[in-house]
């Protein structure tokens, strides 16, 4: 019994500088942050006289937060969708045992091994549409030669904002929302945003395809071999059997993925920075830019809140679900 307490004193001491360091670092900054969102601290000298959601509502009368709530929306569901398909694509032609595997497998998942300031910069020189007085640059200077011109683009550049109708099924949901009474800026599709889509889906398709992979060779060649059997065609297995089987992975990828476009940050300020008009700022940039070049540490804590409770409402129900999986298991 002796031995036993001595163990467990023993393991609470190698542990807590851990648990200390986590709790003053970690929640203690996020507890100071939320509670600074509260104050008027907008000038290097705090001031933590409180004044409520103020700096919160006012964020939402602001162009340039609507903006990057916009361009959050149109990166998060073109890059979800675009690694998604791409990383199952992958993964299904790796999972047909081809000739030189290993070499695909390395050569997919090598974008990984890079930083995403690293990935911007190289994307920033392959997606510069040059000038007038250069001529076309990067992709587009080999659109030229291949005698697709017409393909040329003004990429990341561009500050086109499609905007959705307001008589379409989607601009109609809105309308019915509540959304309809904001800023024009808000309601559309930033095309410079494509350029970062493109940038962070050659990153992270790797990923999702390995996450794929793995859970194609986890499924049993005898169920595929008992619905050819039973006269099914490879799509119908695929459709019928290896995508329902797929659903747990499709649900990490998502959680994973769906975070890291909430706070992405590092890619466009290598690539684009907020763009002409803001057509790739993010929330991330903006609170950077508010904070640290605009000494207005109240709205920038207020939007680094907002960004913290908006990846746990999709983080956090995704942990209680598979801790109650793996309860139940």
């Amino acid at each position: 019994m002796h031995q036993v307490k001595r163990d467990r004193l023993l393991s609470i001491l190698l542990i807590s500088p851990s648990v200390l360091a986590i709790a003053v670092f970690v929640y203690g900054f996020i507890g100071f942050t939320a509670y600074s969102s509260l104050t008027k601290w907008d000038a290097l000298t705090p001031d933590f006289t409180f004044v409520g959601l103020r700096n919160y509502a006012k964020l939402f009368t602001i162009d340039r937060f609507l903006s990057d709530l916009r361009n959050t929306v149109t990166f998060t569901v073109l890059f979800l969708a675009a690694c998604l398909v791409i990383g199952l694509f992958l993964a299904i032609l790796l999972d047909q045992r081809v000739k030189g595997e290993g070499v695909f497998r390395s050569i997919f998942l090598f974008p990984m091994a890079i930083s995403f300031i690293v990935t911007g910069v190289v994307w920033r020189w392959l997606l510069n549409p040059g000038t007038i007085q250069t001529g076309s640059s990067g992709v587009n200077l080999l659109f030229e030669k291949a005698g697709l011109g017409f393909l040329r683009w003004g990429w990341f550049t561009d500050p086109t904002i499609w905007h959705i109708p307001a008589e379409s099924a989607v601009g109609g949901t809105l309308a019915r929302i509540g959304l309809g009474g904001l800023t024009s800026p808000f309601i559309g599709v930033s095309l410079a945003m494509i350029s970062v889509v493109i940038a962070a889906t050659w990153q992270m398709s790797g990923y999702t395809m390995a996450m794929y992979l793995a859970g194609l060779r986890a499924i049993p060649d005898e169920l595929r071999e008992a619905a050819r059997v039973d006269g099914a065609s490879e799509f119908a297995i695929y459709r019928h059997i290896v995508l329902p089987l797929l659903q747990p992975i499709t649900l990490s990828a998502v959680i994973v993925l769906g975070h890291i476009s909430l706070k992405i940050f590092d890619l466009v300020v290598s690539m684009t920075g907020s763009g002409p008009a803001f057509a790739t700022d993010v929330p991330a940039f903006f609170m950077w830019d508010t904070t640290f070049r605009g000494n207005n540490f109240a709205q920038g804590a207020a939007i680094a809140t907002l960004l913290l409770l908006v990846v746990a409402v999709l983080v956090v129900p995704y942990l209680r679900y598979t801790t109650r999986t793996e309860a139940e298991i």
